[in-house]
């Protein structure tokens, strides 16, 4: 094309087109990327089974509810058990607090920090690392994309404990309007807009635990060892929020606020513990996820 040709308003709206084809481009890769390695992860009988194993912990507590509550006893004597036990019977929807209250100190991270310590290493052990950056994607986007994988896979995972013990809770007890912990009624559909809320809260929970794993997987080429190795610090970490000794630092562990989920069923809801447990989690993320991204860009992958 002459510069004639470029002069004229047909040859500038093509030259000009060129920058927005070329971005819609990149988008639509990188939407393709996100695509395939969401599916690559949910396709896996490794994440399959631990989304089953998850789905069956609010089937257990409400099987065992049942049993227990068989005679007109009341669950969770002497206030044992987990949040809100005591609660199902008279309502199913409790079973959604419960679930998520019992699955998030351990089976929830256990399953996202698999999942996370995966990530990049399980592509190095496998030795597909390499491959997968050879596409114009970049090292930065694809950690994004294994970060957003990873996150998505968070949100899968309550919602998967959330809508078993729903459904659970359905066939087993009674629903109806609820009564909160500051003792107010509300609503079954009101009930139903906490719960989600509350699976929201939990999911937000485990981005800390997300970014983490992901910068663990970024320090060496073993699968097993980068999921142990999240793990072992999930347990770590769990044990140290324990010791009373500790409690200078206890409001810096990524798990510390974890249970202030049941603030959202106070009326009005009690915001405090959430909004600290929300910028905790960001800060967790911002902090390792800036840590794996400058381990992985200077990561030798040839070797």
């Amino acid at each position: 094309m002459s510069r004639a040709d470029l002069s004229t308003p047909q040859g500038r709206g093509e030259q000009g087109d060129r920058p927005r084809t070329a971005r819609i481009r990149r988008t639509a890769f990188h939407a393709s990327l996100l695509r395939n390695e969401l599916l690559t992860t949910f396709r896996r009988w490794r994440t399959l089974a631990l989304l089953a194993v998850l789905a069956a912990v609010p089937v257990l507590v409400g099987i065992a509810v049942k049993i227990e509550t068989g005679d007109g006893s009341s669950a969770g004597p002497g206030g044992g058990g987990p949040a809100f036990i005591s609660q199902i019977t008279n309502n199913g929807l409790f079973l959604v607090f419960t679930a998520l209250a019992a699955t998030l100190p351990f089976f929830l991270p256990m399953a996202v920090g698999v999942v996370a310590g995966d990530a990049i290493a399980g592509e190095a052990n496998a030795g597909t690392l390499r491959y997968l950056l050879v596409a114009p994607a970049g090292r930065g986007r694809l950690l994004l994309t294994k970060y957003a994988t990873v996150v998505v896979f968070c949100l899968a995972a309550t919602l998967v404990v959330a809508v078993s013990a729903l459904t659970v809770g359905a066939l087993l007890f009674p629903l109806g309007d609820l009564t909160t912990i500051s003792g107010t009624r509300i609503s079954f559909a009101e009930g139903l807009g906490r719960a989600l809320l509350i699976a929201l809260a939990v999911a937000a929970s485990l981005i800390g635990v997300a970014a983490l794993g992901l910068f663990v997987s970024t320090m060496t080429g073993s699968g097993i060892a980068a999921m142990a190795t999240t793990v072992g610090l999930l347990i770590t970490v769990q044990i140290l929020d324990q010791i009373p000794q500790l409690h200078a630092l206890q409001p810096y562990f990524f798990s510390h606020y974890w249970l202030s989920f049941a603030d959202l069923m106070r009326e009005p809801v009690y915001w405090d513990d959430l909004t600290k447990n929300l910028c905790l989690q960001a800060l967790y993320a911002a902090v390792f996820g800036s840590a794996a991204w400058a381990r992985f860009t200077a990561k030798d992958i040839t070797a």
